[in-house]
């Protein structure tokens, strides 16, 4: 299965990956980016694994972080839309649509 992010997922996960390493340590950042990586390889192997929300995307929130994988998938792809955190901004990427920008 191949896996599209969104060119905004793709900011907020280096972003995210970045406030991480610089707020704690990189060991901490590295954690972060190992547990979206992990749940990536769940949603290629079960890509109905996430909770149905808004109509045909689903989330998936990640351990350890307050942030959850927004996507849509096919049977073919996994669209990312966002690399959401949990409590800001509910909703603020509900306008984006899947792109092809393949990862």
């Amino acid at each position: 299965m191949i896996v599209s992010l969104h060119p905004e997922a793709e900011t907020e996960l280096v972003e995210a990956t970045s406030y991480y390493s610089r707020e704690a340590n990189s060991a901490l950042g590295a954690a972060f980016l190992g547990e979206f990586n992990r749940s990536i390889d769940l949603l290629r192997a079960r890509p109905g694994l996430g909770a149905r929300w808004r109509g045909q995307l689903r989330r998936l929130p990640l351990r350890r972080f307050p942030y959850s994988i927004v996507y849509q998938a096919s049977e073919e792809r996994l669209w990312v839309v966002a690399v959401a955190h949990q409590s800001r901004r509910p909703g603020y990427w509900r306008a984006r649509r899947p792109s092809p920008r393949e990862v």
